[in-house]
């Protein structure tokens, strides 16, 4: 099987002179559809950083990552703008919710954006929303939610999209042990169902029993 996205002495640098801070030192991996695959380390170890580079949110300073066989670096942003629209899907800590729109709306908003009819996105957006357990609260907005609600909306926004890719970031922090469970399981699912290829940065162990592969990082390096 191809690999979904591989990444080739990926390294970023912040700073200059004696301010410079090797944030990532050259990584290389190779990841294949239908991977869970979470990458655990302390604070600083540069393991947010490898994520935002293998997602095309962040450009290295030298390497090169390919994206279902296409090379991030030569896209323009405008490219792998409309690259990560189609084919990625995004759960991020800080949840990117639109204040007006209800949970339903968050999620359809995205779809329709991919061209998908009215109809066809309302009823994904309430077959994501249950499946995180939020089918009574699709009219609610986020103000009306808890951290936790509003973590499930995010992630139901990313699966609705049935997406190739799906990039996380700390998925189950804001969320109590039965729904951490319960999203760990979902992703696995995701991956197992659709050949995803879902990349988690997280410091929960539930997701460690349901992964493929545990990449550790210390001191921007994979560790192990």
């Amino acid at each position: 099987m191809s690999p979904s996205l591989v990444a080739q002495a990926v390294c970023k640098r912040y700073g200059a002179g004696v301010q410079q801070v090797d944030a990532l030192h050259p990584v290389s991996l190779s990841l294949r559809p239908g991977e869970l695959v979470m990458i655990t380390g302390p604070s600083g170890s540069g393991k947010s950083t490898l994520l935002a580079i293998i997602s095309g949110l962040l450009s290295p300073d030298a390497g090169v990552v390919e994206a279902l066989g296409r090379p991030l670096q030569v896209m323009s942003a405008d490219q792998r703008d409309r690259f990560r629209l189609a084919y990625s899907g995004f759960i991020f800590q800080g949840f990117h919710l639109l204040p007006a729109l209800t949970a339903s709306e968050q999620v359809e908003i995205v779809l329709r954006q991919l061209g998908v009819s009215a109809r066809e996105a309302r009823s994904r957006a309430i077959e994501a929303l249950e499946a995180v357990g939020l089918g009574r609260r699709l009219a609610s907005r986020p103000g009306e939610m808890s951290g936790g609600e509003k973590q499930r909306v995010a992630i139901a926004r990313a699966l609705a999209k049935r997406p190739a890719l799906i990039f996380a970031d700390e998925p189950t922090s804001a969320l109590d042990s039965e729904n951490g469970r319960q999203i760990a399981g979902l992703l696995r699912a995701q991956a197992q169902a659709s050949g995803a290829t879902v990349v988690c940065v997280t410091h929960d162990g539930r997701l460690a029993d349901l992964a493929d592969r545990v990449l550790r990082m210390e001191d921007g390096r994979v560790r192990a």
